[in-house]
């Protein structure tokens, strides 16, 4: 991340399917829409209530953008790890215009509600020996 950049944590739940396209170059983009909804108990009624909801429009891209598309669907309750950008155009008719968006660093299924199965796919490692300590056979464990 660069300095100057506006870190997100976001939890909320996928407002629609994943949407996912291929730029000219041939790089993986997801498109898709995380709605967070604040909730609070009323102890007068005893119930609890559900605030304004917030909708955050998302895009991830490479290998990560197809990860969302094939893992996620509607309704999926996520944490995700971002950098919020702001896009500026102009419209046919001359006016300018701006949106955030949050760009996508991490992203995965909560699981406060639900379980999940990990199909054994890893992915990119960071370590092509499989070994996340890189202990090269040293049995030492981490320090925590």
């Amino acid at each position: 991340m660069s300095f100057g950049e506006t870190p997100v944590t976001i939890i909320g739940n996928l407002a629609a399917e994943p949407e996912l396209k291929f730029t000219d170059s041939g790089q993986a983009l997801a498109k898709f829409t995380v709605a967070s909804t604040p909730r609070s108990f009323d102890k007068d009624s005893g119930q609890w209530k559900d605030g304004t909801s917030t909708f955050f429009r998302c895009a991830a891209w490479r290998s990560l953008a197809e990860h969302v598309a094939e893992s996620l669907t509607k309704g999926a309750r996520v944490v995700l790890s971002g950098r919020i950008r702001q896009h500026n155009w102009q419209t046919e008719q001359g006016e300018n215009r701006s949106m955030l968006a949050v760009e996508v660093d991490d992203i995965g299924a909560s699981l406060r509600f639900t379980t999940v199965a990990i199909n054994g796919k890893t992915g990119d490692k960071p370590d092509a020996s499989g070994d996340p300590w890189n202990t090269d056979g040293n049995t030492a464990k981490p320090p925590f």
